[in-house]
């Protein structure tokens, strides 16, 4: 993404949360790489989460999104514009997003993930509380040959001043995702708007050739438990420090 394209969005990132009064505080943000290619993992409750995440560690993150997204007309054009690229139907879908996250890596950009799905985003969740982490995160990891890769854990740790509000039917979404199970019930979509949340950078998980050697084989589940337990205690951890 061009320099001055970044410089812009992150601009509009800011500008959107000083609008909503949003105040955000971050704590170790010296263990974010600058330079290097970095695999973002985080945990996830908000629309909000994509922009504090970006202003927090001030370098662009490419996002992957819902398939939806990719389908509503002016929501498609907005979430590309601002570097997300959602992602394809069931069928396509882990194909193309470690295809597409590969080639962002290599290029040396920030790749972000919520691991949780998208369940967090339909169903209320505590602030402290994480759900099981999807394992996709560490085998793309473990896949992409980029020298220097480092997995960096973030926890998005809110507290009781929040506003949650419902916006839109989810069965309204199915029409543009129908294979989605969590668009097929009755209720609304959460909404949840941080007045102040507290970002903490977890400890980077360095990708390294000895790593890549163990995937393979009997090797391959135990690295990658590996790697996904350490990332899910991260932000855990991080999260009953954030929480007050």
């Amino acid at each position: 993404m061009a320099t001055s394209q970044s410089d812009n969005i992150l601009l509009l990132w800011r500008g959107f949360l000083t609008a909503l009064g949003t105040r955000m505080f971050v704590y170790h943000e010296n263990r974010i790489p600058r330079e290097d290619a970095v695999l973002l993992v985080s945990n996830h409750r908000s629309f909000m989460d994509p922009v504090v995440l970006n202003v927090a560690v001030d370098r662009p993150i490419r996002f992957a999104c819902h398939h939806y997204m990719g389908q509503v007309p002016v929501l498609r054009e907005a979430v590309r514009g601002l570097g997300c690229f959602p992602l394809e139907e069931p069928e396509r879908r882990q194909q193309h997003f470690f295809r597409q996250a590969t080639e962002l890596l290599k290029a040396r950009e920030m790749v972000g993930i919520f691991p949780e799905g998208a369940r967090p985003m339909v169903e209320f969740t505590q602030p402290k509380t994480i759900g099981k982490f999807y394992k996709g995160f560490a085998h793309l990891a473990l896949r992409c040959e980029v020298s220097e890769l480092a997995i960096l854990p973030v926890a998005i740790a809110s507290n009781t001043e929040e506003q949650i509000s419902s916006i839109i039917p989810l069965k309204l979404l199915s029409l543009f995702d129908p294979d989605e199970p969590l668009f097929d019930r009755p209720g609304w979509h959460p909404v949840t708007l941080y007045k102040q949340t507290n970002i903490l950078i977890g400890r980077p998980y360095w990708i390294k050739p000895t790593h890549r050697e163990q995937y393979q084989g009997r090797q391959a589940k135990k690295v990658v438990a590996s790697i996904t337990d350490y990332v899910t205690d991260e932000i855990g951890s991080l999260l009953e420090k954030g929480c007050f």
